[in-house]
């Protein structure tokens, strides 16, 4: 017998408390994404040449280092959010579970930290 009404389970307000929230977390950084990737992929394709010095040269935009910065964030924060899904789904043991999850929350943070680290590392490079 459950204590929360279903109007509560619905809202997201059901034991987790967090059921809807992450849900629309995991909508909202796809939708980001969308534009964001359809920017990225334009943004390289109409480069007037692929080598090296033209993509540093590209990075170094600020608005180009802002979007890739982004980029990497949003899309570390989605993956993490929708690994999440998956372990707490097929990961029964509790112990396992929960330091399956702390491991990939570090995982992911390291990830963006180290993509916006190059971002910047690129970007500042190249202006020096």
């Amino acid at each position: 017998m459950s204590l929360t009404s279903p109007l509560r389970q619905v809202l997201g307000a059901g034991p987790a408390r967090s059921g809807v929230h992450h849900w629309w977390l995991q909508r909202l950084t796809s939708i980001a994404l969308v534009p964001l990737a359809i920017w990225f992929v334009v943004s390289l394709l109409v480069l007037p040449a692929h080598d090296h010095l033209t993509v540093v040269h590209w990075m170094a935009q600020s608005w180009t280092a802002l979007l890739l910065i982004l980029t990497v964030v949003i899309g570390a924060w989605h993956s993490q959010l929708g690994l999440q899904v998956i372990v707490e789904d097929y990961v029964h043991g509790a112990g396992a579970k929960t330091l399956t999850l702390v491991l990939l929350a570090f995982l992911h943070v390291l990830i963006a930290t180290a993509g916006v680290f190059a971002v910047l590392r690129v970007a500042f490079g190249a202006a020096a």
